[in-house]
Order: structure tokens, then sequence, then C-alpha cells
């Protein structure tokens, strides 16, 4: 089986050694690895932790993974209005653990869509001395390879809101987690 040029660029991208324009991230979340990577595919808590409007996510192999944002009131310089859809497809998903997406393309409200790209998101089991027991290491990795200037600034601007949607992430899943535990 031949593999389209977009796949073939996103796998690619993810083996190869070369530095390529990348956001990567991680942080410790007070919840399990599993709560953890179910809030990437619960449409309720994308709304919540990543303001999603809309969102089709489905944790499987070759399971479609597409997000939608609000189209923003301000523009930037050189991508214009932020929001539109980023949307790929799910290459290797293992539950409770990661998946990763290949062939991703952010379409923007205006303009031409930046990709292909890849994104891969690990959550690993974390000891904690303090409840819950095991907490997570989340890992967040975003790459693609363009030159361009959109391409640069795009990163640019997606490291920001990554970060700022990763914490509202980790304060969503630690005060569900309190409320649990309160419950018990």
């Amino acid at each position: 089986m031949k593999i389209p040029d977009a796949r073939r660029r996103s796998f690619l991208v993810r083996n190869s050694k070369r530095e390529y324009p990348h956001f990567n991230h991680s942080l410790v979340i007070a919840a399990a690895p599993a709560r953890v990577l179910d809030a990437f595919f619960d449409p309720t808590a994308l709304a919540v932790w990543w303001q999603t409007v809309r969102s089709v996510t489905t944790p499987r192999l070759f399971g479609s993974f597409a997000v939608e944002w609000e189209t923003t009131d301000f523009r930037d310089e050189i991508l214009g209005a932020l929001g539109g859809a980023f949307h790929g497809t799910i290459v290797d998903y293992k539950p409770g653990h990661e998946f990763f997406v290949a062939d991703a393309f952010w379409i923007p409200p205006e303009g031409d869509p930046i990709g292909p790209m890849a994104l891969e998101v690990v959550c690993e089991p974390h000891p904690s001395k303090h409840p819950p027991a095991v907490s997570t290491l989340l890992r967040v990795s975003q790459r693609g390879y363009e030159e361009g200037e959109r391409w640069s600034r795009y990163y640019d601007v997606i490291a920001s809101g990554w970060e700022h949607a990763l914490e509202t992430l980790k304060e969503y899943l630690e005060q569900d987690a309190q409320k649990v535990e309160t419950r018990s």
C-alpha cells in the first residue's frame, strides 16, 4: 500500500532527527492517565479546556480528530483571524496512554490551510506523594516543517494558546478529581 504524500510527510516529521518548527510541552496533572487522555476525546471537556465549539474525535486507529473554534474578533498581522478548525487522522492509539494524529491541518477562518502536521499526546503515570496516588505526566507535541512566514508565525501563536489550554486542562481535571474525592 502506498502512503499518501501528506501521511508520509507526517510520518517523516515524527521520525526525523532534523529540527523543524514545533511545539513541545509537558506538565504533571493530578489525575489518572486514562482520565487525562479521555479529555482529548470528550466534547464537553474539549469545550471547557480548549474552548472548542464543535469536535469529532474518535479514539481509535484511523479515527477522526477534528476540533473547531469560533473566529476571533482580533486579527493576527500574518495569519488573519484566528479560530477555524484543526483536523487529522489518528494513526496510532493506545487507550489510556497515547495517540498520534497525522495528516493534520489547521484550516483558518480565512486564507490557506497550514499543514500537514503531526500531533502526539502521551500520558504516563507519575508518582505522587499526595492524593491521588498516581498523577500523569502529559506530553504534547505538534510538529510540521514547511518553510515560510505563515508557518513560523503559526508556531509562535499556538505556543501560548497550547500552554494556556493545557493549564486549563490541568485545572479542569484536578477540580474534577477533588469533587470525586469529596464525594468518596
